[in-house]
């Protein structure tokens, strides 16, 4: 065993993030359940949700709709279907340090069988064990505490004393706090519960609270017409059309390139599920028209396999086996890519997303993975069962070399396809490893696991009793890479012997993966990753909070372009998702990666205006509001890419050796402000693949992630370029470029001089861009796009329409004179002229509710 794999205390104790005794701790309601929600300095120690089961552990969803009353006063409400039951509760703060919550449930019948359920509470112990301790149960059931006497300390008591609480499989990390337990009696029960905090842990109101109560009646419905686009960015495809006609696009480097030398930049979405394969075929060409017109130019093709879609690309969930696709199908995502192609939108195809395999694919040990079920999913099995990779191949064989009936090309020949990925989100080292371990009661998988770390640790002087222990850092991660290694070396050579020319991605970093999990992503041609916001997301101190951004930054590996195949907001309906588009593509621009996809456009048939959800963009006027906005500022390089380069380069023994990630790091955090991060991976005793990563003459080589680059009292930072400011002390982001100026986040109240825009608005939160649209600076441009955007809410959960917060305030724009102004609502419609007088070489605009509209344009 080497000496680099001992004190594995002191390296987490080095990757964690400075300050903790100036952290700011915090009690708060979540805004999706009403449940408990504990942070330091907005990073999540305490999270808290609704878990239920009925008969054999089958999940029963709690359905919750959360109002704000008034100050410190909020409401649940929801119903359990499974279970024929309700849940109610009114929170409210009865004294200073405290938060009451009184659940009312009625079961309207007895389920002896259910499992039962309740609140799960979990508990960031990588992070903040050093500094609370572990979670301890208090007696006789009455509930938890966390914390040391005399210091921070929180308290959660349950009156009358709760049915179960325990820890998760002895895991101090999780406490189920169970209404019900081993069964669900009839009737009425009220159960109160109090949370006191003691120390430097103050309660907070929520992030409802803090934007204003809603005005639905007020605000402007419809907004969006989910048919059409408000403006029309389509000719940023003109010169594509069709997709592909520059040839394929290959990786060179850190940069994605076609055939003809042009360097590619991609601005995507994704289509899913029931969108693929339930839109009508006029509507598919309607809506291809209407993404080329909101300006994306990739689409990924997502959700095709997946079990709980049907039908999916193996017809209903009566077909007998899923290794070929079912030609009536496969034919509507043959559509799909030709309307998508004629528009100059490229697409990304994945390979393998939540496929179920059958007794019929010939799965050596199905019964033991399916656990008595008709179908399984396939992840991290197919790491040491060698059947369901060939079942992977079987299937790959028939998708890239199917012939796409209206273009005449096999996937697999069609430059039109820019990228493929071999499995989504499915890796061993983080994520699906402990699915192989001995408790998991699959004999036959854990055997060839077992054999094979035991090979391994023998080739390497590693100790046997460590190598297999999936969950921990150390010389468990050394094996879980090269056991990802050898499955991606195998499907990709595989692949490339099928004819597929186009990048290939192995799998993706997500689900805060750390570091230690992108050596095996390096096998593929370039290195994707998903990541996922929080509301606030800008005003998150790098000192000590990660956000979605950082999470990006921290997967690009020096050497190999970057996509990011899904972002988003993590929650909907985000009160401040309209600032998103902007964020991400700013900071894309900045850090120089190469394809971002948002996630997602709809996962259900694009044949009505459908319900509101996370899932579809199409409908959203507030995650549509700056949109086009973003894409033509990422596409058309409005941001330059930054000239200050950071390369963090961690030895192997710290690589492995301990979590380390933007959650863990101040280095990581800080380098995506100020320039463009790299992360230059350690060539490795034990892996001899793993090359080690370029550093780029001139960059900045960080090696310790507990260095910040910023000052300790900083509140703001400004890119190396000048043209990004994160102000996170205000919450406010601006872009300040001669082509785009922008801001967005708390702006209200606030005088911002961008230069050719100043705002001055009082809508609290909201965003504003002015873009030029033709080329020229926007001083000078005779065509200018101005975006608004603020809070669009569904009138209910799942029902439409949305209504649109107006953005009131003034808004000045130093341009050429002779323009006038005109409020956009569909592409190549009507557009309402709007007074906007030109006095010293300015148009002044008046904003608010008679707009109607987020979209303007002043042109001649």
């Amino acid at each position: 065993m080497s000496s680099a794999w001992c004190g594995l205390a002191l390296l987490a104790f080095l990757a964690s993030p400075p300050g903790i005794c100036a952290a700011s701790w915090s009690l708060s309601v979540n805004d999706h359940d009403g449940l408990p929600y504990i942070a330091r300095d907005g990073t999540p120690a305490v999270s808290s949700s609704y878990a239920f089961w009925g008969a054999n552990w089958k999940w029963a969803d709690q359905q919750t709709d959360f109002r704000i009353i008034g100050a410190y006063d909020y409401a649940v409400s929801g119903r359990n279907p499974t279970l024929n039951a309700d849940l109610s509760a009114r929170i409210s703060r009865p004294g200073v340090g405290q938060l009451m919550w009184e659940f009312d449930l009625e079961a309207r019948s007895t389920i002896a069988d259910a499992i039962g359920g309740g609140v799960v509470f979990k508990f960031d112990l990588d992070a903040f064990a050093r500094e609370m301790g572990e979670p301890e149960l208090l007696p006789r059931g009455q509930g938890w505490s966390w914390g040391r006497q005399g210091q921070n300390r929180i308290v959660m008591r349950f009156d009358p004393p709760l049915a179960s609480i325990h820890f998760e499989r002895s895991h101090k990390s999780e406490i189920r706090a169970l209404f019900y337990h081993q069964g669900v009696q009839a009737g009425k029960r009220r159960i109160k519960a109090v949370i006191e905090v003691s120390g430097d842990i103050r309660v907070e109101q929520t992030a409802g609270e803090r934007f204003g109560p809603p005005d639905l009646q007020a605000w402007q419905a419809d907004i969006l017409d989910w048919r059409n686009s408000p403006v029309d960015l389509s000719f940023l495809n003109e010169t594509e059309k069709p997709a592909g006609r520059r040839g394929f696009i290959r990786a060179s480097g850190d940069m994605l390139v076609f055939d003809d030398g042009t360097p590619g930049r991609f601005w995507g979405t994704n289509l899913t599920a029931a969108a693929l394969f339930g839109t009508p075929k006029d509507a598919v060409r309607q809506q291809a028209r209407r993404l080329s017109q909101l300006g994306f130019n990739l689409v990924r093709l997502h959700h095709h396999d997946s079990a709980w879609v049907s039908p999916n690309i193996f017809g209903d969930d009566k077909a007998p086996t899923t290794l070929q696709p079912s030609p009536a199908m496969q034919e509507k995502l043959d559509w799909w890519i030709a309307c998508l192609k004629d528009e100059g939108i490229y697409i990304w195809l994945d390979l393998h997303v939540q496929r179920h395999v059958k007794p019929a694919d010939n799965i050596e040990y199905f019964p033991e993975i399916a656990r008595g079920k008709a179908s399984t999913e396939l992840k991290g099995y197919n790491y040491v069962n060698d059947s369901l990779r060939e079942a992977m191949k079987r299937f790959n064989e028939a998708y890239v070399g199917h012939v796409n009936r209206f273009t005449g090309k096999a996937y697999k020949d069609e430059p039109a396809i820019m990228a493929m990925l071999i499995t989504n989100e499915n890796d061993v080292t983080q994520h699906f490893g402990n699915a192989l371990l001995p408790d998991k009661q699959v004999p036959r998988h854990n055997e060839t696991f077992m054999r094979m770390a035991a090979s391994f640790a023998d080739k390497h002087q590693l100790p046997r009793d460590k190598v297999w222990r999936a969950w921990e850092h150390g010389p468990p991660k050394l094996f879980l890479n090269e056991l990802e290694r050898r499955f991606n070396t195998e499907m990709l050579a595989h692949l490339r012997a099928l004819g597929v020319r186009v990048p290939i991605a192995t799998t993706s970093s997500w689900g805060l993966n750390p570091l230690s999990s992108l050596p095996a992503l390096t096998l593929g041609d370039i290195i994707d990753v998903h990541s996922y916001g929080a509301v606030e997301d800008i005003g998150r101190n790098p000192l000590h909070q990660s956000n979605l951004v950082s999470w990006m930054a921290a997967a690009h590996v020096s050497g190999k372009p970057l996509s990011v195949t899904e972002w988003n907001a993590g929650r909907f309906p985000a009160a401040d998702r309209h600032g998103l588009p902007l964020y991400v593509a700013a900071s894309a621009g900045m850090q120089g990666w190469d394809a971002m996809m948002q996630y997602a456009y709809s996962q259900i048939p694009l044949n009505s205006a459908g319900y509101p959800s996370n899932w579809h963009a199409y409908n959203d006027p507030g995650l549509l509001a700056t949109m086009p906005a973003a894409a033509l500022l990422y596409r058309r390089k409005h941001v330059r890419e930054a000239s200050s380069v950071y390369a963090f380069a961690p030895t192997a023994e710290r690589l492995f050796g301990a979590a380390m990630s933007p959650a863990t790091s101040v280095a990581l955090r800080t380098a995506v402000d100020r320039g463009k991060l790299l992360v230059a991976l350690p060539a490795t005793r034990e892996l001899a693949w793993l090359r080690q990563g370029a550093i780029p003459a001139g960059a900045h080589t960080l090696r310790d992630p507990a260095q910040a680059l910023i000052p300790a009292d900083a509140t703001a930072v400004d890119s190396d370029n000048g043209e990004l400011r994160r102000d996170w002390g205000n919450g406010v982001f601006t872009i300040s470029t001669p082509f785009t100026r922008a801001a967005t986040g708390w702006i209200g109240g606030k005088n911002l001089d961008l230069g050719d825009a100043h705002i001055r608005i009082t809508t609290r939160n909201a965003s504003i861009a002015v873009q030029s649209l033709d080329g020229e600076p926007i001083r000078t441009s005779r065509n200018i796009l101005i975006s608004l955007g603020a809070r669009s809410l569904p009138e209910t959960a799942r029902g439409l329409p949305f209504r649109s917060e107006p953005v009131a305030g003034e808004l000045s724009i130093g341009a050429a004179p002779g323009l006038a102004l005109y409020a956009l609502r569909t592409a190549g419609g009507k557009a309402d002229r709007i007074a906007a007088p030109y006095v010293n070489g300015r148009y002044t605009i008046a904003l608010g509710p008679s707009l109607k509209t987020y979209w303007l344009q002043l042109r001649p």
